[in-house]
């Protein structure tokens, strides 16, 4: 298939973790057989155009002009999107579908959707009511009217998770059958090769120390907060223990402030933004992967660190709830409870046999069930099933042969105006007529 797809993030530019999503399942699907075109966002080093991975990138940039707000932003750059998009669509001809992730690309999608005649597939990675856990502003009601709006124009919506399924249904009211769950993947190999020596455990901890590693945005929804509060009763039966906390958001500074307040600043590493490359390090160095967030409707980090043999301990919340099984391949605690939260990393710090079996057992469910081929697989039968569905419709126009009764109607219009027609546009018979009268010196002459 011929696929136009539509996304905020992609590498280099990267503000969560869309980025990464995007550009696996683009590479996923390129691979399995695909034409994947994406139009994405560019930066000042990035190029507007190349291919990468068999992925085509085409990157634009928002009008040149002083966006009041993000709203009138986000508005400018799906402009851009569209602009690009025209030329593309008119030049290859024939797309088969549109991918819209996220309602940040929802004006671009729904365009292309009804100018081309072309079914449009959304996936929704969150939703503003579960980031706000509720609607509290006028900003947030209009952002969740456009998510709304995506999901209604779409003909399936694609869900990484069953919670999210649950809360699209809930806050949406979207029907069964027009959701479709296809989990996130992830790369495995990435986590196995073996960094240069330019980067160290001991940059990070002492020799004697084990590592408790957190990485994500810093904001209320990923539980930063939670593990400092469970740091004191980690440290009180449990010691020698570096806290790594990598990530940038607006709670850095309040937790910064929080750690010096409880007398543990010492313990924890506030690394800020770390790159993939030291991020992939650390999850390889961590005694324990930690991700105790309050909302999550997937949980790619879990992903990340399974893969690279490391245990996690998870908040029982979204999508992490459901990729780790307690005690099986994973440790769960309880939502929002530091105190569960510190119980549980003891146990992993306090059992070394603990948890390696649980890392192995994880990193088995991963080959299974989450690796990127699989995934593509999975999202190939969500395309196929709406092509089916859109080549058995009323609502399908085959924009050529539309092309073809326009010009048909062009000239008959023509014809039909005779002698009065625009010089040079008189077509078929009459235009044959004309030329064979002022050939033999008819009565203009």
């Amino acid at each position: 298939m011929r696929i136009l797809m539509l996304s905020w993030e992609y590498p280099p530019r990267s503000v969560g973790g869309l980025a990464q999503h995007v550009c696996d399942i683009s590479i996923a699907l390129a691979a399995a057989g695909d034409e994947v075109h994406l139009i994405t966002v560019g930066t000042p080093e990035s190029k507007e155009m190349e291919i990468t991975d068999g992925v085509h990138v085409y990157r634009v940039q928002p009008y040149n002009l002083s966006a009041p707000d993000f709203i009138s932003w986000i508005l400018q750059l799906n402009l851009s999107m569209i602009e690009r998009a025209v030329p593309l669509v008119n030049s290859l001809n024939k797309f088969d579908l549109v991918h819209a992730h996220d309602w940040l690309v929802a004006y671009a999608g729904r365009v292309l959707k009804h100018a081309y005649k072309l079914p449009l597939i959304a996936t929704i990675h969150a939703t503003e009511y579960g980031r706000n856990q509720g609607l509290h502003n006028d900003l947030q009601r209009y952002i969740s009217d456009v998510e709304w709006w995506l999901t209604y124009e779409a003909w399936r919506v694609i869900v990484c998770s069953h919670y999210m399924e649950q809360e699209l249904k809930r806050v949406f009211q979207l029907p069964d059958d027009k959701i479709r769950v296809v989990p996130n993947g992830v790369n495995m190999s990435r986590y196995q090769h073996r960094e240069p020596a330019n980067l160290s455990r001991d940059f990070f901890a002492s020799p004697d120390e084990k590592i408790v590693f957190f990485v994500g945005r810093l904001v209320q929804e990923k539980g930063a907060h939670l593990l400092v509060d469970a740091v004191p009763k980690v440290l009180n039966y449990f010691s020698q223990v570096k806290f790594i906390i990598a990530g940038k958001g607006p709670a850095l500074e309040y937790l910064k402030n929080k750690a010096r307040d409880m007398n543990v600043y010492d313990k924890i590493y506030f690394t800020g933004y770390i790159d993939d490359r030291t991020r992939d390090f650390l999850y390889r160095e961590a005694d324990v992967a930690v991700f105790p967030s309050t909302y999550e409707p997937f949980g790619m980090v879990a992903l990340e660190a399974m893969a690279a043999h490391t245990p996690v301990v998870v908040a029982d919340v979204g999508g992490l709830g459901e990729i780790v099984q307690h005690e099986i391949n994973g440790l769960k605690c309880y939502p929002g409870n530091p105190n569960s939260l510190a119980d549980n990393i003891l146990r992993l710090l306090h059992e070394p046999d603990l948890a390696k079996k649980l890392a192995e057992r994880a990193y088995q469910d991963l080959r299974e069930s989450y690796t990127w081929d699989e995934i593509a697989y999975k999202t190939r039968e969500v395309y196929t099933e709406v092509h089916d569905d859109y080549e058995a419709s009323a609502w399908k126009t085959d924009t050529s042969l539309a092309e073809v009764d326009l010009r048909k109607k062009n000239r008959q219009g023509v014809e039909e105006i005779g002698r009065y027609a625009v010089p040079g546009y008189l077509l078929g018979k009459e235009q044959s007529e004309r030329t064979e009268t002022i050939t033999k010196g008819g009565r203009y002459h």
